[in-house]
């Protein structure tokens, strides 16, 4: 017998008999693996919870925790998602750019996670506009995000970005480490304790599979050579899976890591909470202006103008604001829009369904 609670489970109200608890560890096509108390067992949704999902975000991901009637010949099926505490999604964007949103196109990524680990290479691909996106949708999802720079070894003068990285993020932990000579692992163990999860988020080439070998002490992962020319590889990881890693010293249970594929795009989405978390520091000095309608452009006394003059606040920052809260609100009332269309073609066909069976059409 396997206990679950290892797993990060925490029973609020008993299931029914006939239910067993699990979590869900792997997830490819409409397969899951699920590790419960009699072991990991192949699971599939059952035809109700399909039927009753409304969005695409109501469906299990890797991390949910999950009741299923179990099968010990086949398939067992999964009847219903137990409540989340935290979940990191992204706005499913096809092709390029925010003129492809399709309406309830809301990707979840993982759930049920402590720490979000953002994780960026210190090559030439390093980027803080895009650690500061990510950052976003992190603080949205309920987890704690810490920014993990890799490959220190092949970067002797990582203390600059270093720096770089607590600009944008005064607030948020900043590791530099190096999984081939196991430089700065120590310090990922006060997130690495029992039964927390942590979850990786990066491009690919970042060193997500690389530095889950290293927790693991084995390979659990095959890692690719990045291209020379930008310093980005290809997908190593391939779909969303949950690993239980080795105990630290003095402890009986590991903590768990969430690797995923890396995302070439990371769209915004509901993240308006995410952004005050982020921007904390522009916000609180936007309630210095003095007139509390300020557009923060030609206005006497506006604290943000006061700001960028005197180097306080970095104009590069407050554009990366705008910018963000421009998309968010685009995202929200084009997603909106779409739902709200969607909804009216439902009524006409069920009015017309209804007409035709009356006779009048």
């Amino acid at each position: 017998m396997i206990d679950i609670k290892h797993y990060g489970y925490i029973e609020t109200e008993a299931p029914p008999d006939e239910l067993l608890p699990g979590r869900v560890i792997e997830h490819q096509r409409t397969q899951y693996t699920v590790i419960t108390e009699r072991g990991e067992v192949t699971a599939v949704l059952k035809g109700t919870f399909l039927h009753d999902a409304a969005l695409r975000s109501d469906l299990p991901c890797v991390g949910d925790f999950v009741l299923l009637q179990f099968n010990d010949s086949g398939n067992s099926r999964i009847t219903s998602l137990l409540p989340r505490h935290s979940v990191f999604s992204r706005l499913d964007v096809f092709g390029h750019g925010l003129a492809h949103i399709k309406a309830n196109r809301e990707q979840i990524v993982a759930a049920n996670f402590d720490y979000v680990f953002i994780m960026s290479s210190l090559n030439q691909d390093f980027n803080t506009n895009r650690i500061v996106r990510y950052l976003t949708q992190a603080w949205q999802s309920g987890g704690q995000p810490v920014v993990i720079l890799t490959k220190a070894d092949l970067t002797p003068d990582f203390i600059s970005k270093i720096a770089d990285v607590q600009a944008v993020a005064p607030d948020v932990p900043v590791h530099a480490v190096s999984a081939h000579t196991g430089f700065g692992l120590d310090e990922l163990s006060v997130y690495l304790q029992p039964r927390k999860t942590v979850v990786f988020l990066g491009m690919s080439g970042v060193g997500k599979s690389s530095l889950l070998n290293a927790l693991m002490n084995q390979d659990v992962m095959t890692v690719k050579e990045i291209r020379e020319d930008d310093s980005r590889g290809r997908h190593t990881t391939t779909h969303r899976q949950l690993f239980m890693l080795p105990p630290l010293t003095g402890k009986t249970v590991g903590a768990m890591v969430i690797d995923t594929p890396g995302m070439r795009e990371l769209g915004l989405l509901g993240a308006d909470e995410g952004i005050s978390t982020n921007f904390s520091d522009v916000e609180k000095l936007m309630g210095r202006c003095r007139f509390s309608d300020c557009q923060h452009k030609t206005e006497p006394d506006c604290a943000i103008l006061e700001a960028i003059r005197s180097g306080d606040l970095p104009a590069e920052r407050w554009e990366q604001y705008l910018k963000q809260k421009r998309e968010n609100k685009l995202v929200q009332d084009k997603s909106g829009f779409l739902r709200d269309k969607h909804a009216r073609n439902k009524d006409i066909a069920k009015w017309s369904r209804q007409e035709k069976k009356r006779g009048r059409l």
